[in-house]
């Protein structure tokens, strides 16, 4: 279990990292590194690297979307490597149980629908992540995560971790007091020190808005919550460049454009024709902080509201 009821979301590509993982797991939060668009052996090193970082403690997982034509095989890299637990989304994937079972791996779907998460807690899930609309990247609904949640928490029997929109220890503490059993938080750590995005693409974060806020259509076939830039208006526009190449990189893919090489871009610090992925609230965050710091506020602002 977590000290502190906190995941990072994993954020592809290469936002989530060792370097932010094992940060998260060292304040005894759980630290996701985003194997989305990595070779098999660059995430056995990030796994190795964190768990090198943390000393061996801490809680380390990847978080991996089902979407990827290579889902089978890092969700089976990360097992053979050790890591606690595996969270997926961008679709849904029976396989993963039995990879859980065969390795002795906790299994965490990203589920946005009662259906869905009662199918995970039958076919073995040890928890669950519900996500909202308010979520960045992929979104499953357009619903409130304060829709959702009280629905499902009803509905199972496992733990659930809401997810979308929490950016502040009182977003948290609400929606542990819903019935969360944990809450993940990408945006929050999306800005912090340790992830892995370049300097422009921090400083777009702080320079946003609520009104740069969009949804697009992803090639996934998602829709995908992302800040208004050059990039993202040619997609809204429907004249995104489309792949000159293709890695083949997912198992179905619209080809309006390139989203592991637009993602790419925007972690390296190409805001103008980089994808830019944020969820709802991101413009709510007006500093770049350490992961220490981080918790400590959202420590400090859970128990203000526990008063």
């Amino acid at each position: 279990m977590a000290q502190v009821p906190i995941i990072q979301g994993g954020m592809a590509i290469r936002l989530s990292t060792a370097r932010l993982a094992a940060a998260v797991a060292s304040e005894g939060g759980i630290g996701l590194i985003a194997a989305s668009g990595m070779e098999e052996k660059e995430l056995r090193t990030e796994i190795r690297l964190a768990r090198k970082l943390t000393g061996g403690k801490g809680i380390i997982g990847i978080n991996c979307m089902v979407a990827a034509r290579a889902f089978k095989n890092l969700i089976v890299t990360a097992a053979q490597e050790g890591v606690d637990l595996i969270v997926a989304g961008a679709g849904f994937s029976r396989d993963i149980f039995a990879v859980g079972r065969e390795y002795n791996v906790a299994v965490v779907p990203i589920v946005s629908s009662v259906k869905l998460a009662k199918i995970s807690e039958k076919l073995g899930a040890s928890a669950i992540v519900v996500e909202g609309t308010e979520a960045g990247g992929h979104l499953g609904t357009q619903q409130s995560i304060k829709e959702i949640l009280p629905e499902i928490v009803k509905a199972v029997h496992i733990p659930v971790v809401a997810a979308g929109g929490a950016i502040t220890g009182a977003d948290v503490a609400e929606l542990l007091k819903m019935g969360a059993s944990g809450v993940q938080m990408g945006s929050r750590f999306a800005a912090s020190l340790e992830s892995n995005g370049a300097r422009f693409l921090k400083e777009m974060y702080l320079k946003m808005t609520q009104d740069d806020v969009v949804q697009i259509d992803s090639p996934v076939g998602y829709k995908g919550r992302a800040i208004r830039s050059p990039f993202s208006i040619l997609s809204l526009e429907g004249r995104a460049p489309k792949p000159v190449v293709c890695d083949a990189c997912l198992k179905h893919c619209t080809h309006s454009f390139c989203i592991i090489r637009a993602l790419s871009r925007a972690q390296q610090g190409d805001v103008e024709t980089g994808l830019i992925f944020t969820g709802a609230n991101m413009w709510k965050i007006h500093e770049i902080l350490p992961v220490k710091e981080i918790f400590r506020r959202l420590k400090a602002e859970i128990a203000a509201v526990a008063e």
